[in-house]
């Protein structure tokens, strides 16, 4: 009998979600900003709504999207796979777009947050969203003020039920700080894995002052799902294409040598074991690999295994001693 995937607080809230959540960028399919590919590829839209329902099979309860996913595809196909069901939990971010002359924008004015808030419901086909999120924002415009107020109004008028930020993927600290500090909003999105161990300190403490935790980028891209050789390439459209380069895939397989010889020992795979990483971290609320099939929906949903401590420890070792300078070598790849 297959295990259900199990659920977890989020944070103080009401809100249950299931520890493996759908991580739904991948489904909005080959945006592009100008020149530049801002989503995963082409896709086959039939295929994605059927990775949602294998999803929601296997007892995936939490969707994370963004109305810049597929530039609102990604909202779409969600909106047309569940509806207002009261039964899954639906996340989405405001704060990117792409405007008419193909520039990219970030944007986090009262009016306008209220304006896409309005819209990501329409393609939702959703009374209310249960967690908005400001994607990206900075200290600058949380100082600011308006994109607070909005998410306040909205929580006031029904439209949301709990809100919070989408951190930064390389330096999720100072937004993090100026929302504790200020007791604002109810959670915190973060980029965390086995290569991306920044935030680790931090998750530990916003769980302990009520926030909910959603950890994004768990397989890095895929990286972590052990899957790539030197010889991967990615289609033009999809963003990777820029941010995994032959020398970024040479430094990271190298590297991720060290990682692998954990999932033998406890019988799983690469993927299962990349998962089990982040949720065996305490604090996490849900982890949203991408998902775009629904062999993935399986596969993120089986072989998930409880590390031990002397593991974990083994882990954050590796990443003082050699992952957090692939994670660096990274950065500045992606910034050249």
């Amino acid at each position: 009998m297959k295990k259900p995937v199990e659920k977890r607080p989020f944070g103080s809230t009401d809100l249950y979600v299931s520890e493996v959540g759908f991580g739904a960028w991948g489904i909005g399919g080959p945006a592009m900003a100008g020149d530049t590919p801002i989503g995963w590829g082409a896709v086959d839209d039939a295929e994605s709504v059927r990775a949602l329902h294998a999803a929601d099979a296997q007892g995936i309860t939490f969707f994370d999207t963004a109305d810049v996913y597929g530039l609102g595809h990604s909202e779409a196909l969600i909106g047309e796979a569940f509806g207002n069901r009261s039964d899954v939990v639906i996340a989405t971010k405001v704060g990117h777009h792409v405007d008419a002359s193909g520039t990219f924008l970030r944007e986090y004015g009262r009016d306008y947050i209220i304006g896409a808030c309005e819209q990501s419901l329409k393609r939702l086909r959703r009374d209310t969203i249960d967690y908005y999120q400001l994607h990206s924002a900075r200290v600058a415009d949380l100082e600011d003020g308006g994109c607070v107020e909005a998410m306040e109004a909205l929580r006031r008028d029904g439209k949301i039920r709990y809100w919070g930020v989408s951190l930064s993927t390389y330096d999720p600290f100072p937004e993090a700080h100026f929302l504790l500090e200020n007791r604002l909003g109810h959670g915190l999105q973060v980029a965390f894995n086995a290569i991306n161990q920044r935030a680790r300190t931090l998750i530990a403490q916003a769980a302990q002052q009520g926030y909910g935790i959603i950890a994004r980028m768990p397989l890095q891209f895929g990286l972590l799902t052990g899957k790539f050789s030197a010889q991967t390439r990615f289609d033009p459209r999809d963003h990777r294409s820029l941010r995994l380069k032959p020398e970024v895939l040479a430094h990271a397989l190298a590297a991720l040598e060290n990682v692998w010889p954990l999932a033998e020992a406890y019988g799983t795979d690469a993927t299962a074991l990349s998962l089990s990483f982040v949720l065996s971290t305490p604090g996490v609320s849900t982890v949203i690999p991408g998902i775009k099939t629904p062999e993935q929906a399986v596969q993120n949903t089986t072989g998930l295994v409880r590390l031990e401590p002397d593991d974990l420890e083994r882990l954050h070792a590796l990443y003082a001693s050699e992952l957090e300078a692939l994670l660096e070598f990274m950065r500045r790849q992606e910034q050249a």
